[in-house]
This record gives structure tokens, sequence and C-alpha cells, in this order.
């Protein structure tokens, strides 16, 4: 499930932006031929594509949300957070022709605000009818195997059910952070959350704060914390690379996507995306690396009751440790169908299900990045057509 957000924020919001959504829980035994679970990126993608191709939302097509309000898992991000070079959303498929690209966005308003805004214009002008919020609690084999069924649960704790030829799963990684377990993690005194649990740098003012992890998340809250935490500390699991030329950036992006490639065909968990690619260095980066609060140092030894012991032995004290070590993919809801393999993933070739052929994953491994999810969705929906014509 997603992290609860601050409610009268998600309240607001979702005031602001009118969804054109059919928030009515389905059917008890509803019946659909396509059911695409997430209205994130990869989601609204493909069903953009599939109703292009001739589905129609609401009936044929059915798109559910856990969410209360449209911008995938941007809506839940920190309030400080600015779409740039190193957080950039793609735009959707068809935004153009409504004149919406995201380059041309506001920097100067919370990204959850942009996406949020941005997604709901684009659901309302294509009329995809997206149900939220429900939560998708399994997707399993109906009797005979000739289908599949989505189990419900609308925000009101009704529970219904929804026969489909085919799922497209599009759940994301939001609702999965990933946060290892170190020596001491349990004796630890002081405050410990995930990226999905970091709302402001106001709430560490004055405080000793250690951020673990390597990817633009932790150096969005080290930027955020300086001159507002007494001191930071950052450490990652290896040295972080810091990628200045665009023409490295594409060769190293494409060798991470061929990684993930490997993987989800293999069944293999997923590799990071950022530990192949790099992190593109900003002006606001540079300055953090100049004046020091970009420092990474070797992942520490343990944690103990007031800090944490590095790999030189020296104890470092601290009030909070921010765990901003990535997330994995959402598939808990898919468990009765048992696809994971003994690798610890699920097999996955060009975005269908390896072992479940009415499945496909949108937005998984090599699509995991917006500009995948937006090529996968057309490929993905013209799949989805050819098995629901039985080729």
């Amino acid at each position: 499930m997603y992290p609860d957000p601050d409610v009268a924020d998600v309240a607001r919001r979702t005031a602001e932006s009118d969804v054109m959504s059919d928030t009515t829980a389905p059917a008890p035994e509803q019946s659909a031929r396509v059911v695409v679970i997430g209205a994130g990126q990869a989601g609204l993608s493909v069903a953009y594509h599939l109703q292009r191709l001739g589905l129609e939302p609401g009936s044929d097509l059915v798109v559910l949300d856990r969410a209360p309000s449209t911008g995938g898992a941007w809506q839940f991000r920190w309030e400080a957070l600015r779409l740039g070079s190193a957080h950039r959303v793609h735009d959707l498929p068809g935004m153009q022709e409504m004149g919406l690209h995201f380059d041309d966005a506001d920097r100067s308003r919370p990204a959850r605000d942009v996406v949020g805004e941005y997604y709901r214009r684009f659901e309302e002008h294509h009329g995809l009818r997206v149900r939220r919020p429900v939560a998708v609690t399994a997707v399993e084999r109906a009797e005979g195997h000739d289908a599949l069924v989505v189990t419900v649960r609308a925000a009101d704790g009704t529970v219904s059910r929804i026969r489909a030829e085919v799922v497209v799963n599009a759940s994301g990684t939001w609702g999965t952070p990933f946060v290892p377990w170190y020596p001491g993690r349990d004796v630890f005194r002081g405050r410990q959350l995930d990226t999905t649990e970091y709302r402001s740098a106001a709430e560490f003012a004055g405080q000793d704060v250690v951020v673990v992890g390597g990817g633009t998340s932790a150096i969005g809250f080290l930027l955020e914390l300086d001159g507002v935490a007494r001191s930071t500390r950052w450490f990652t699991r290896r040295p972080v690379v810091w990628s200045e030329s665009p023409a490295l950036d594409t060769a190293s992006a494409v060798a991470a996507v061929d990684e993930q490639d490997r993987a989800a065909r293999a069944g293999a968990v997923l590799p990071s995306i950022v530990s192949g690619t790099g992190v593109p260095v900003s002006r606001r980066i540079r300055a953090g690396i100049d004046r020091g609060v970009l420092r990474d140092e070797p992942l520490f030894r343990r944690l103990d009751e007031t800090g944490v012991v590095t790999a030189d032995g020296e104890h470092v004290h601290a009030d909070a440790v921010i765990w901003a070590t990535g997330f994995r993919a959402d598939l808990r809801h898919l468990a009765p169908l048992h696809l994971r393999t003994a690798a610890g993933g699920v097999a996955v070739v060009d975005g269908r299900s390896v072992d479940e052929p009415r499945l496909f994953l949108a937005g998984y491994g090599p699509q995991a990045s917006t500009i995948g999810a937006n090529r996968a969705g057309r490929r993905i929906a013209r799949q989805v057509v050819d098995a629901l014509a039985g080729a």
C-alpha cells in the first residue's frame, strides 16, 4: 500500500484536481477485456494506446489506481522537490496534442503539484475513466485458467472481482521502499525513515542526520538539509559516479537498461538504474559538491543506540537516519499466480510474463524510467490486442 500522506494536503490537492474519475466500486462480478493496474506513467501510457486501438475505457478497458488523486507516485513526494535534470518526467503520449510539455512546466512549483495537474488534464482529455482510490489485493487465475480474476477493495471496504482476458500490471515501486537490514538497526534510539516518509527538512532542524543511499533522492535530502540540520553525513554502498557528459549519460543509460532487461528475462532481482548511469551534475549539485555537502563515504559497519560506526571506526552521532536506499517492484498482489523465480524476480520478456501469458508488466525492468515506460506503452498495447485476438 502507499504510505499514508498528509491527509489535509491530499484533500486539498484532490479538491483542486476535480478529477474525471469513476469513483464507484465495480460491480461484484464485472467483466472487462483488459484491466490496467496503476495510473502512473506506465499505466496511463498503455491505457492511452489501448484506447486508440479500439478499447472503450470503463467497459472494455478498466484502469484501477490505489492513490487518492492523479500523478502516480509523484503526488506523495516531498513538497520541496522540483522538476529538473535529476528529476525529469517525460511527456505522456498524447500530451503534445494537448499543448502540454513537462519541459515547459513551472519549476518553481512542487513537482508533485505539476505532475498531478498534468496527469489530471491528460485523463480528462482522453476520457480514461480511472477508478480511484481502489486497491488491488489479488490477481489469480480463473477456474479453467481461461481468464484472470482481479480482486479489488474500494475505499469503503467493499470487495469486488473483475474477470479479465488480459491484465496489465503497472503498479510501480513507490509502495515498496527497500530498507536493508544492518547490524544495530533495531537498537538505534533515534528516528529512522525511508524515502516515502520524508516530508520536509524542517523536521530535522538542529539535528544530526545520517543519509544512506546513492541516488537522486538521497542527494536531494542532503541539499535540503544543508543549513537546516546541525550536521549531515552521507553513506553509500558504492562510490557515487558523477556524470558530466551528456554523451556518457546516453551510453551508460543504454547499458543500464540492457542490464535491467537481462535481469527481467532471467527472473532475477532488478539492479539499480542509478548505479549504471551515474548522477548528472546540475548547477545546484555542483554547488553542493563544492561546499562539501555532497561527500559520500563507504557504508558504516553498524548502528548503535546513538549513531553509526564508520568503516574507519569513527562514531558518528545521529538523531535520525534516512534510508534513501531505493525500491522494489510492488508485485505483492500477483502472489497467487506464483510467478516468483528461485532467483528472486519475475521472468518478463518484452513486457510479458513468461509464466502467465495473460499478464503484462508495464514500467518493469528496462521500462522503469519515464521514457522507457512511454516507449513500452505502445508495444505492450499492441501485444495485448494481439492476445485478445488470439494471435
